[in-house]
């Protein structure tokens, strides 16, 4: 009974990636954009090892993301990771960067000049550069955290200077929208910050 139910969640984890996988391409063409420029990231919170490791070896997942560091601390030794890119994508404590920062290839979830500074200083002990994303509070939602819309390009000069850390990127988790014309709004912002950054001199 087990192996069957272990063979269901297999079979599931393919058809699930190749359904997606498929959405990304029409979507992308739709779009008029390459679908080679999409990646797909597949989220390993509380999967087991035996799932993460089919889904890169048997589905060709490359790029990975942990929301918790212990969690991933815990399942990284056996797991497949040759050729696959690791990043965090949780909320992140400051206590927490120096178990992390030498496992990881990106951190996406920088949400203070603080927390960018110990990593910077964490990553400059191992001679790493930290590729990271800058979170901002697009909706300013008193339970999200991320930087302030107001405050941010005045972080965002402070980071760029630190030595370590390469900024490649925002990201947001926007507020729950009913229609999807409320939610542009913020991901137009978002865009807006992107293209004023793109145009700056800013360095790293």
């Amino acid at each position: 009974m087990t192996t069957n139910l272990c063979d269901e969640r297999f079979d599931s984890i393919s058809e699930n990636l190749k359904r997606i996988r498929d959405e990304i391409n029409e979507s992308a063409i739709k779009s008029g954009r390459n679908p080679e420029d999409v990646r797909l990231m597949a989220v390993t919170k509380t999967v087991d090892v035996k799932y993460i490791n089919y889904a890169i070896t048997d589905c060709g997942i490359d790029l990975i993301g942990e929301n918790k560091v212990q969690e991933f601390l815990s399942k990284k030794d056996e797991l497949k990771l040759d050729g696959v890119e690791k990043h965090l994508i949780g909320h992140l404590q400051t206590n927490k960067v120096k178990k992390i920062v030498p496992f990881v290839d990106m951190i996406q979830s920088v949400d203070s000049v603080k927390l960018a500074k110990v990593i910077s200083d964490e990553a400059t002990k191992i001679n790493k550069t930290m590729d990271v994303l800058l979170e901002i509070n697009i909706g300013d939602e008193g339970s999200k955290t991320g930087f302030d819309k107001t405050a941010f390009l005045e972080s965002l000069s402070e980071i760029s200077e630190l030595p370590s850390i390469r900024v490649k990127g925002l990201m947001t988790i926007p507020p729950i929208c009913d229609a999807p014309t409320e939610a542009e709004k913020y991901f137009a912002l978002m865009s807006d910050f992107y293209n004023e950054i793109k145009s700056g001199n800013y360095a790293n």
